[in-house]
């Protein structure tokens, strides 16, 4: 029985030699496996064979212990270590190594979430995160803000190079210097166009005006006879006439026809005059002066052609004889008229006609229209008649007002009706009614010489300033039947960034002061019609100054033809005032690029304070048919040092209407950093601004928290998963599964989970690997031992064999 059990025994520890054999070169095969937890194999003694249980002290004997023989060894258990491994750094940001307790969570093919401490992990083709064996490596997912949605585990995806994102601008900080020194800001720059007339008023057709010279009244065949049958007093008389047309229009008077009469005398003219050009003068009138005089009154009419005679009967009247006649190169206009309305255009020239001391006579004029409804004009009842100098043909002065269909002589001499301290006297306005507020752009003319033009038509105007020498986005106006002047001010003042309107009501916008001859009342800043012309007023400050050019508008109307109206715009006052602007980029939340400018003009300066106002334009401010690009003004204060003491309203506003983008898009502006020390010149900068436009996803990191970070090529980062970590109570009692894979075991306990660092879980290193625990000198020592004792439990068994045969040879 003895040498039998020896065998046996013998035989239980050759098993448990090779078991841990078994599990040594487990553990030196998987020292370089990633994640690898070695093994340790946990022996037991198996059964004992009791040869006596002892006995206890007595009188008379002190005792025996137990008297029992080991049948073996077996082994308890093959335990696995799950020390730390060593970290090492790896060339891959998706290896990831856990620092103290905790496991990987994957999925397996049938949806089995599995634990593992090997790291090594690659994105598949559909972005996932996985494990060398395709297991997919779960945590919380992002929804499509980048918030991570911890409702359920779910495989982790980083979509590099197709996610893309941008942030929007929240935060703009500026640096520079806004000096006290310089002139204050209290003056605009103001620009006007030229005067635009009216089209709606209707233009004299004067196509078919006659005009001709006189016909002079020649009394070279004209005879006289004194008579004694009259009552004219004796003396030496003098006459002259001049042909009458059926208008009363009279020719150019005669030379003198002289009569010496005696006491109670008479004079008969015989063969007057008649118009030999085959005018219509019918009549004249007779001029005679007193007896040796030399002035000379009406005395009567009479028949041309025909005789008069002059008894005394008939007293001179007090009516003079008007001997001025023209000599000269003259051109006439002439234009609608009604007492206390504004007259028409005037029409196209009349003439030009040479007299040499003679006189002009136009007949046939046009009648003027009678306005219908809806018509603007009003209801011309006269004509008025202009005429140049002889030696000036570009200024044309009024001579006569005379109802239609009259026939009109003129003989009004240069210098009578050029005396404008006359005030019946006038110069001639070329340029005819002008625009207000409400008259339609389809009817706005601008002149040019006697061409008059309309300036708009029915399409998109494009408008594109400059301010302050820097070009102003474009905008556009859809002009349309019924678009109006104030259409166009409003859009030229709102496209320009004019501000008018000041929601802090304790610091309104200042207007400016009037620099311009001849007015004196403070100037709003905003876009007027005065006179007839288009004024702009700027707001205050040199870098605030509006110009529009002679390429600042383009009409594209709705055949597709493109114009250029001209406005012909001109400085009227130049801005005065320190000031500085900046021009930037901010973005939208969906990247688009928004341009900004921000102007700081000089408001005030005292003992105490120096005061700038910023103004604020954005061409990309979108609001469905309001072009204004103004977004926001404040006040900017430094102290006796220079030193930012506060700023007003300092967030702007910039609506993002008809875009798909977060409106209103608003930003903070930060001007703690600019100075206010004197320089010569202002400055101001945007240094910095927290926004950027959309960027693509190129790499990632992971944090000790485990969350996975992207960071996108416009330099933002956002979340795009949390990684969660497994621990057990016993990690000991998971079943392994291969492949580096432990599945939940009946005696590990429920797992614990959560992100790393939390519930006793480790942290995270990314870009690293835990290698193998594999402890390779120990083992080798455990494998020479585990040798050993195969060779010492082989030696018993052959002992055992050799004390069998000698029991078997006894026989013999």
């Amino acid at each position: 029985m003895g040498l039998q059990s020896a065998l046996t025994t013998a035989l239980t520890g050759l098993s448990a030699a090779e078991t841990q054999i078994d599990v040594i070169g487990n553990n030196l095969a998987n020292s370089q496996t990633v994640g690898f937890k070695s093994s340790d194999v946990v022996f037991a003694t198996q059964f004992l064979q009791t040869l006596s249980l002892g006995s206890s002290p007595s009188d008379n004997n002190g005792g025996t212990n137990p008297r029992q023989i080991g049948l073996g060894v077996q082994v308890a258990e093959i335990a696995a270590n799950h020390n730390q491994g060593t970290i090492e750094i790896s060339s891959s940001s998706s290896d990831l190594a856990i620092q103290g307790d905790g496991f990987f969570q994957v999925e397996a093919n049938n949806g089995e979430t599995l634990y593992t401490r090997n790291g090594i992990f690659k994105l598949n083709s559909a972005a996932e995160l996985v494990n060398a064996t395709g297991q997919r490596l779960l945590g919380y997912g992002v929804d499509d803000s980048f918030n991570v949605q911890s409702s359920q585990l779910t495989p982790l995806t980083i979509p590099l190079g197709t996610k893309t994102v941008a942030k929007a601008t929240e935060n703009v900080s500026f640096e520079g210097t806004l000096t006290p020194e310089g002139e204050v800001a209290s003056a605009a720059q103001v620009i006007e166009s030229l005067q635009l007339g009216d089209n709606e008023v209707p233009r004299p057709d004067a196509t078919g005006v006659s005009i001709v010279s006189s016909p002079q009244s020649d009394v070279t065949g004209t005879t006289v006879t004194v008579g004694s049958a009259g009552t004219l007093s004796a003396g030496a008389y003098e006459y002259r006439v001049a042909l009458v047309d059926t208008s009363g229009n009279e020719a150019p008077v005669s030379n003198d026809i002289s009569a010496s009469v005696g006491p109670n005398g008479s004079v008969t003219l015989d063969n007057l005059p008649i118009d030999s050009t085959g005018g219509d003068y019918p009549t004249l009138n007779i001029y005679r002066t007193n007896p040796g005089g030399s002035d000379y009154f009406l005395l009567d009419s009479a028949a041309s052609g025909g005789s008069y005679v002059d008894t005394g009967a008939v007293a001179l009247s007090s009516t003079e004889m008007n001997d001025e006649n023209l000599t000269g190169n003259y051109t006439y206009m002439i234009t609608y008229y009604s007492s206390g309305d504004p007259e028409s255009r005037p029409s196209e020239f009349i003439g030009p006609k040479s007299v040499v001391d003679g006189r002009i006579t136009l007949d046939d004029f046009p009648t003027p229209p009678t306005p219908g409804p809806g018509d603007s004009f009003p209801a011309y009842d006269e004509i008025r008649i202009y005429r140049n100098l002889a030696g000036d043909q570009n200024n044309f002065y009024l001579v006569d007002t005379i109802s239609p269909g009259e026939t009109y002589t003129d003989s009004r001499s240069d210098a009578e009706i050029a005396d404008l301290t006359d005030t019946s006297n006038q110069l001639l306005d070329m340029d005819g009614p002008s625009v207000n507020s409400n008259t339609l752009l389809t009817s706005v003319l601008r002149r040019d010489g006697l061409t008059y033009e309309n300036i708009f038509k029915e399409g998109t105007l494009s408008y594109t300033g400059t301010k302050g020498d820097r070009t102003l986005g474009t905008k556009e106006l859809e002009i349309t039947e019924t678009s109006t002047v104030q259409d166009l001010l409003d859009f030229i003042s709102d496209a320009s960034g004019i501000q008018t309107f000041q929601v802090d009501s304790t610091n309104p916008i200042p207007d400016s002061e009037n620099n311009i001859a001849g007015e004196t009342a403070d100037l709003k800043p905003g876009a007027y019609i005065v006179d007839g012309k288009i004024r702009i007023v700027s707001n205050n400050g040199e870098d605030n100054a509006v110009d529009i050019d002679l390429a600042s508008f383009r009409l594209e109307d709705e055949a597709g033809g493109i114009t250029t109206p001209n406005l012909a715009f001109g400085t009227k006052q130049e801005a005065v005032g320190q000031s500085a602007a900046t021009d930037f980029v901010v973005y939208d939340s969906l990247g688009v690029p928004i341009n900004v400018r921000v102007t700081a003009t000089l408001e005030s300066r005292s003992d105490e304070a120096t005061i700038y106002r910023w103004y604020a334009d954005s061409p990309d401010n979108s609001v469905p048919g309001n072009e204004d690009i103004a977004v926001g003004t404040g006040l900017i204060q430094f102290d006796g040092n220079g030193n930012f003491v506060t700023s007003t309203n300092d967030t702007i506003s910039i609506n993002r209407l008809g875009v798909p983008s977060v409106t209103p898009m608003q930003f903070d502006m930060d001007f703690s950093l600019v100075s206010g020390l004197a320089t010569e010149e202002a400055s101001l900068a945007a240094t910095q601004q927290d926004g950027s436009e959309p960027g693509v996803l190129n790499s990632f990191i992971v944090g000790e928290d485990g969350t996975i970070r992207g960071v996108f090529s416009n330099g933002i980062s956002r979340d795009l998963g949390q990684l969660q970590l497994a621990r057990f109570a016993n990690p000991e009692g998971l079943e392994a599964r291969g492949l580096n894979l432990y599945a939940e075991g009946v005696n590990t306990g429920l797992p614990v989970t959560g992100q790393p660092g939390e519930n006793g879980i480790g942290t995270v290193i990314g870009g690293a690997l835990e290698l193998s625990n594999t402890d390779i000198g120990s083992d080798l020592v455990e494998l020479v031992l585990a040798s050993t004792q195969y060779r010492g439990n082989s030696r018993v068994i052959t002992t055992a064999q050799q004390l069998i045969d000698e029991l078997l040879n006894l026989s013999r």
